[in-house]
């Protein structure tokens, strides 16, 4: 009887395993943040399964830059974060983005005009969202291989740079296309972001008087 039993529960179990991997046959992997007990980040092995974001071509910040090459950067963010973007408009706890640089081609194949990427990447950005962990809740890690990384000390220039011009929760989304409509639509964009982006009044508004205004010119 208890044989039976046995038999009974494991048959149901195999049952339960096997219906639970045709709904998801490609299970993702975890892609919250893993560090080691120095308190690197492990490099996310896995983020090429997640969200891709956006691309961009030659970007800088600074405006003395100048590089020597061309250069794609793709940036991917691990999917619960962007689900949950999608329903609130601002980035939860644990959330990763994935800055990868690879290095702009022209030569190749049958291409006879602009650019396309190389399969050698040149590096890794990691920005990474761990409330319980980071003072400001957001810090940096830079990856030249897949060797874990220290964070990027809070004296560098990315952290001031993010805070005062990030479109939302210190993240560029301003350069995102499929997000930037949507933090609008919710209004979740920061402060700064909306005075930067704000129209100016322009020289001509500023000279003309207001409808309240004494008119101050001669009557002919």
């Amino acid at each position: 009887m208890a044989t039976n039993l046995k038999v009974a529960l494991l048959g149901g179990a195999v049952l339960l395993s096997v219906a639970a991997f045709r709904l998801n046959p490609n299970p993702s992997p975890s892609s919250g943040p893993e560090y080691t007990s120095e308190g690197q980040l492990r490099f996310p092995e896995h983020y090429r399964e997640w969200v891709y974001l956006t691309t961009g071509f030659d970007m800088s910040y600074n405006p003395a830059m100048d590089m020597d090459h061309h250069m794609f950067d793709n940036v991917f963010v691990n999917r619960e974060a962007y689900q949950a973007f999608l329903e609130s408009g601002t980035w939860p706890d644990k959330t990763m983005l994935v800055l990868e640089g690879r290095r702009a081609e022209s030569k190749g194949s049958i291409n006879k005009a602009g650019h396309f990427q190389s399969t050698d990447t040149m590096g890794f950005e990691v920005h990474v969202k761990d409330e319980s962990r980071f003072p400001g809740k957001w810090a940096f890690f830079g990856f030249g291989d897949t060797t874990p990384a220290k964070m990027i000390p809070r004296s560098a220039e990315c952290y001031s740079c993010h805070a005062e011009h990030a479109a939302v929760d210190t993240t560029f989304v301003q350069f995102y296309p499929t997000l930037l409509p949507l933090a609008t639509s919710k209004g979740t964009l920061s402060p700064s972001y909306r005075k930067e982006t704000a129209p100016a009044a322009s020289s001509n508004d500023a000279l003309k008087p207001s409808a309240s205004s004494p008119d101050t010119e001669p009557r002919r």
